[in-house]
């Protein structure tokens, strides 16, 4: 029957429409055509005053007229056309709406219409949406936990902006794990109109501690039921989601569904679709008290201001406690409570449409809220199993979700057209520098990388470190981009102490190294690998950046500067642990360096000692590193004396020297201007040598360089000679500040330059 009513109504609606826009059409054109009471005449064969500025005018005017003539007879064809394909399909369409279904619009709470069932995505055609203003904020709030849970907030907040037309402000309750992810995240990103703020889940714990949980959430499932608390008193409203949602639509959609809330109406919340609330889902199941099915909290509206009125604190820990007395602990985290309080207090919900939280657990009945793709507006993967749940249509669920998690987020850097931002220092001083920069110089692009921001992603993957009690432990650092991923678990069996890695990738290939590394017996075994992805942006390999991430994320008080391609000798972690308690690097400026190798084979049976090395070299399966391209960079490091050395030796820098060495974790980051190819480690080097380290080469440690392809950077290098001139510049550039920052010390660097 309503179905029919609709059918009726839109008829209706479109009939009288295609009736009344001509007369209406020709009003307007006709009222229009009076200027201050006198009618303006709209044919050019009329007289027309005689000013060429009054005849200009009244070009514009009806060349704006006759556009608009256009538009409303184009709009009338259009809905003639309309009309005709509701008409033919008008008693097919009136026989689909009989199917089961209930009114939400209303958010009565009426509990037969909450075991009705389904919603379709027309449940709201006859009735007007309320509009949210263009430049009105929409506040987000979510719960996030630790590593994964960082990750997970990442594909939300890509749905949430892909789709957004308003300013957003999330506010996130999270572990210093995830507020130290989440914060480097946002602050790279530099989404305008988008305000991100922090609250501390540590110190709320003592506030839900005291609740027993079986669900997998831990204790942060429960942080939802104190956001009255915890969130601002001046906010009045706010859209609670949990990790696992992904949007299929602008979200100030449902923001607008507050306007619909009446009375008492505190609560916006989704019918749960699983049976787990009817509590005959297997023998002895004893679910906690909920209305009907119960609700799903996935997806929350709060109106904060209300709640607090009612004083909701309380409310919800007395139902908690009296519940625990015979539950003895929650099953589904913070949605068993929510659903004892609104069973006992049904006036507080507003029902959504299910088409809000459509969630994709086992044996629930999702595939009951929509009828098409365009239904779809939330999908809420609220199962263990996630990706993996049964369901007829999640293959297309999970190409939904894999588009938002393979989505270049920097396309997301869009304005709001219209919309003021807030003041961003940041931001402002960034296009204050790239603003300085001459657009016409030939090396303009790599002057700009210098400048670019890259979206960046810490701990990508779990990570555990246990700090040393002696202080001497070491961390690898390096950097790679995909063609690299191979050397990994190389680098992981010949080094066993902490290494921090920096990625440079594209958001698809961040999730083809997730699944390469969670397939990874050798990976997963190591919590210590510290992965953080530097997002592709620009045509240039950052690759001092990248080495300026990994080294500013170490734990540990020393690191062992590396490359991706070198796999160190066997035994070099606890090796290095020794020679800075013999070496005082604690309290001198030193830098070991561990002597660089290299093999042209790419099956190498490596070498387990000096000795055996130094029999590989004589044969001629191993080398001392670029000696036939690049003597210079490492011919400092003397290996005649290292051949027969057995106590470390002090070597003098030289022009072109790039040894890799272990230095404190103080010592100076890499100069970011040096991308691509060509002196990224020597002015690190040079800075080191300015700021008087010694140079120390370790006896008995090695790494061995292995085979592969030439880099992208490296083509180009020899190819463009534009390249090799804008790397001369940058590199007089580079010494130019050294001699302005050092002085007279740093005249060396010019005179060895000349004479090399």
């Amino acid at each position: 029957m309503l179905g029919i009513c609709r059918g009726r109504r839109k008829f209706l609606a479109a009939s009288l429409t295609v009736l009344c826009i001509p007369a209406i059409t020709w009003l307007y054109l006709f009222a229009g055509s009076f200027e201050d009471g006198k009618p303006v005449s709209l044919s050019p064969l009329e007289s027309q005053p005689h000013s060429p500025r009054y005849a200009a005018a009244g070009q514009r005017e009806r060349e704006s007229l006759e556009v608009r003539v256009r538009e409303v007879e184009e709009e009338n064809r259009a809905l003639r056309r309309q009309l005709s394909l509701a008409q033919g399909r008008g008693p097919a369409h009136r026989h689909g709406n009989h199917s089961k279904s209930y009114s939400v619009e209303e958010g009565t709470g009426d509990s037969e219409n909450l075991r009705a069932g389904i919603v379709a995505g027309n449940s709201s055609e006859c009735g007007q949406q309320p509009v949210v203003e263009k430049c009105e904020t929409i506040h987000v709030a979510i719960v996030c936990a630790g590593y994964n849970a960082s990750r997970d907030v990442v594909t939300l907040v890509k749905s949430v902006l892909f789709h957004r037309r308003n300013p957003l402000h999330f506010h996130l309750i999270a572990d210093s794990i995830a507020e130290q992810i989440l914060a480097t995240l946002f602050q790279t990103w530099m989404v305008p109109a988008v305000r991100v703020d922090f609250y501390n889940a540590d110190e709320l714990k003592s506030e839900v501690s005291w609740i027993p949980n079986k669900h997998y959430s831990g204790i942060y499932g429960l942080m939802k039921l104190v956001l009255t608390k915890t969130l601002p008193a001046n906010l009045e409203r706010v859209i609670v989601l949990d990790t696992d949602i992904t949007f299929a639509t602008d979200i100030a959609e449902l923001w607008a569904v507050f306007h619909k809330f009446k009375g008492q109406q505190v609560l916006g919340l989704v019918e749960n679709q699983s049976d787990w609330y009817l509590g005959n889902l297997w023998k002895n199941h004893r679910p906690w008290p909920a209305l009907g099915r119960g609700y799903n909290t996935g997806v929350i509206l709060l109106l904060l201001d209300k709640l607090r009125k009612m004083k909701w604190e309380q409310m919800w820990r007395l139902t908690a406690e009296r519940e625990l007395m015979g539950m003895l602990s929650t099953s589904l985290a913070d949605q068993d409570i929510f659903n004892a309080v609104i069973k006992q207090n049904p006036f507080l919900v507003y029902q959504l449409p299910c088409f809000w939280n459509v969630q994709l657990s086992d044996h629930t009945r999702s595939e009951q809220c929509y009828r098409d793709v365009s239904d779809l507006k939330v999908i809420h993967w609220n199962s263990p199993k996630k990706l993996r749940v049964k369901n007829k249509h999640v293959e297309f669920f999970r190409n939904l979700y894999l588009t938002f998690l393979e989505y270049d987020g920097n396309l997301l850097r869009r304005e709001l057209f219209g919309c003021p931002s807030e003041a961003d220092v940041n931001s402002e001083n960034l296009q204050k520098q790239l603003s300085e920069l001459d657009e016409d110089d030939l090396c303009y692009e790599f002057r700009r990388e210098r400048f670019t921001v890259h979206r960046t992603h810490l701990y990508f993957l779990h990570y555990e470190y246990e700090p040393v009690s002696d202080n001497t432990d070491v961390t690898l650092v390096a950097q790679l981009s995909m063609d690299r991923l191979q050397m990994l678990e190389a680098i992981c069996k010949h080094w066993e102490g902490p290494i921090s890695l920096a990625l440079y990738l594209s958001d698809a290939e961040a999730q083809q190294f997730l699944r390469y590394a969670q397939g990874s017996e050798v990976l997963m075994s190591r919590h210590n690998v510290a992965y953080h992805i530097v997002y592709k942006e620009g045509q240039f390999y950052p690759v001092n950046l990248l080495r300026n991430v990994a080294m500013k994320h170490v734990g540990t008080p020393y690191m062992f500067l590396s490359d991706i391609d070198f796999l160190p000798m066997y035994g070099l972690y606890e090796y290095l642990r020794k020679s800075v308690i013999q070496l005082d690097l604690a309290n001198t400026k030193k830098a070991m360096i561990v002597p660089a190798f290299e093999t042209l084979r790419y099956r190498l049976s490596f070498p387990k000692s000096k000795a055996e090395l130094l029999s590989m070299l004589d044969m001629g399966t191993l080398f001392t590193f670029r000696y036939h391209v690049w003597t210079k960079g490492h011919a400092p490091t003397n290996f005649a004396k290292w051949r027969t050395a057995t106590t470390p030796y002090r070597v003098e820098w030289e022009a072109d020297f790039e040894p890799y060495v272990v230095v404190r974790r103080d010592c100076p980051e890499y100069d970011r201007r040096f991308v691509g190819f060509g002196w990224n480690k020597v002015a690190h080097i040079m800075e080191l040598d300015a700021q008087e380290y010694e140079f120390i080469v370790l006896p008995n440690a090695y790494m061995i360089h292995m085979p592969h392809a030439p880099s992208f950077d490296i083509t180009k290098f020899r190819s463009n000679k534009q390249y090799r001139i804008c790397l001369k510049t940058l590199k007089e550039e580079f010494q130019q500040d050294m001699s302005r920052r050092y002085g007279f010390a740093a005249l060396k660097y010019l005179t060895a330059e000349n004479n090399s």
